[in-house]
């Protein structure tokens, strides 16, 4: 499928107000708002894109066992998920619970008591999936990241063939998805990140979607189907354009839903949401004006803006609190366990006494979820101030690849152990880092300041997906400075950072009105660069996937002294 825009010259006795200058014809409401389409290719496009999709599963569920271990802060999702599905609720465990796991126990290992868990549970659940299906083990644990995040690069090729019409484009920005190391990384291991980037991005496509379905609902409510090849521009029914017909949003439904999983996987989630909502009043506005409604920033506010905090924001609540209902159910273990905690005593004297009837019951279990996110809120805002990370980073130079994280290493294996073949004078070594493709993440960072000046200066809306994107999951981070956070939590942004190069490198080739050289140059230099982002990957792939590999050959790969 390819959008194509046509450009029509009139004579010059015939221009006014239906012509431009240079002699172009003035476009109808309803091409404004719809694109014309031509040389549809369903089929291509669906089988490219599941094809591109098999691939980044199958890298991701290759060895996906390995290493057979807890790493990082799989220590707490994976036990927290199998505790959710033995018990209903995240109950504590024994001191030495990780090593009977790894040894195949996974009975005997849980204490009574609640656990005070500091992350909603969404996530966890998707975790719990894979861990039923499959097993305690290290693959049960991580199949459900591995599936999310291959589903990522389907999502992500969809979306950007929709944003440019081009499947080739789609199933570009899939391959930089699909071999970049962090985004790689991330969906081999048990942590949540990887399950709230995916559902944000499901909502942001959810929402391009429903920016598509409602323009061309609002041309065909303003030109009339039948009448649209022969009417131009007919005037709107009153002065606020459709109203009625635009109520019913499916797409925002589905993104609403999304955005409440994602918040209720982390609760970081809750800017990109906040960030996308005003863009949408703006691409509301946006159509309202191209009807010729006036003051169309104020009126959108409330026949569109209202509508969608409804769609975005209540739906969102709605499923965030939906997803605690295994917490709610054992609210009376967490009010005896942990209405007084060392963060501060929220609950009050209700606790001890017995709520009456379903009504009274929710109502109590409801009050004691809140007053349970207020000892998680303080824990967050204060509980880690003094505390520091080895590996933790300031979120300043994530784009730069600043500072990864090591999540497993094994050092010194000395010549001729585990089929080591390094010099006597040196030793191998297996890691797993969590580090960004450089080359995808160094050429994102240009593309992002060319996005910031497409989308302003050009005023191309597509790049303001890519510049919000990005921005909401990164600048809030900039505030907690000052604790340890890390940069694999920048998986969130890559799928917009890619969505910019893809835009970038679509206008570097040109459209079909481009001369032959330059769209040869175009694609020369967008071929050479995917190429390089493949090679730089499989550079990377020991270190990615704990790989036994000997110092000298791991030392060419750590560029910088940061990256230890």
């Amino acid at each position: 499928m390819q959008l194509v825009t046509t450009q029509t010259s009139v004579p010059r006795r015939t221009r006014g107000l239906s012509g431009t200058a240079d002699g172009r014809v003035v476009p109808s409401v309803r091409r404004r708002l719809v694109p014309a389409i031509r040389g549809s290719d369903r089929f291509t496009g669906w089988a490219a894109a599941v094809a591109v999709t098999l691939l980044a599963g199958f890298l991701r569920l290759w060895r996906l066992g390995t290493p057979n271990d807890l790493l990082f802060d799989e220590t707490y999702y994976a036990k927290d998920a199998w505790s959710l599905l033995q018990h209903g609720y995240t109950t504590g465990y024994v001191d030495d619970a990780d090593k009977q796991i790894i040894d195949g126990k996974v009975t005997g290992i849980f204490t009574d008591d609640p656990s005070m868990v500091v992350h909603p549970e969404a996530g966890k659940w998707l975790i719990a999936l894979g861990e039923w299906a499959f097993g305690m083990d290290s693959f049960g644990w991580r199949v459900a990241s591995a599936v999310v995040g291959a589903l990522m690069v389907l999502v992500l090729i969809r979306l950007v063939r929709r944003l440019t019409g081009s499947t080739l484009l789609g199933c570009t920005a899939g391959l930089l998805l699909c071999f970049d190391g962090l985004h790689f990384v991330m969906s081999r291991l048990a942590l949540l990140d990887i399950f709230m980037a995916f559902f944000v991005l499901c909502a942001v496509s959810c929402l391009v979607a429903d920016r598509d379905w409602g323009r061309w609902r609002l041309a065909m409510s303003t030109s009339g189907a039948g009448a649209a090849s022969r009417v131009r521009d007919r005037p709107a029914a009153s002065g606020w354009g459709p109203v009625r017909g635009m109520l019913f949003r499916p797409w925002r439904l589905a993104a609403g839903v999304l955005f409440g999983l994602a918040v209720a996987t982390k609760w970081n989630a809750v800017f990109p949401l906040a960030a996308f909502g005003l863009l949408v009043w703006a691409w509301d506005a946006g159509a309202r004006r191209a009807l010729g409604v006036r003051r169309a920033w104020l009126r959108a506010a409330l026949v569109d803006a209202l509508p969608a905090f409804g769609y975005l924001v209540v739906v969102a609540l709605l499923v965030y609190v939906a997803t605690w209902t295994g917490w709610l159910l054992h609210a009376g273990e967490y009010e005896r366990a942990l209405s007084d905690t060392q963060y501060g005593s929220y609950w009050g004297a209700y606790v001890r006494t017995d709520a009456q009837g379903v009504v009274g019951e929710l109502t109590q279990s409801l009050r004691s979820l809140w007053n349970y996110h207020q000892d998680v809120f303080t824990f967050h805002s204060r509980g880690l101030d003094d505390a520091t990370h080895a590996y933790a980073s300031n979120p300043t130079g994530w784009l730069l690849l600043n500072r990864p994280v090591g999540v497993d290493a094994q050092l010194d294996i000395a010549p001729g152990e585990q089929g080591c073949t390094a010099p006597e004078d040196s030793t191998c070594l297996r890691q797993v880092l969590l580090l960004g493709t450089p080359a995808l993440w160094w050429g994102g960072v240009l593309a992002l300041v060319y996005a910031v000046f497409g989308w302003l200066g050009r005023r191309d809306w597509r790049y303001g997906i890519a510049v919000i994107g990005v921005l909401a999951s990164w600048l809030p981070w900039l505030r907690y400075d000052d604790r340890p956070i890390f940069s694999y939590y920048a998986v969130a942004m890559i799928p917009f950072t890619i969505i910019a190069i893809v835009l970038l490198l679509g206008t570097l080739i040109g459209d079909e009105r481009a001369s032959y050289r330059r769209r040869l140059a175009g694609t020369v230099v967008a071929g050479t660069f995917v190429v390089l982002v493949v090679a730089n990957f499989a550079w990377f792939w020991p270190i990615y996937t704990d790989q036994l590999i000997t110092t000298p050959d791991w030392l060419d790969r750590v560029w910088f002294e940061r990256w230890i």
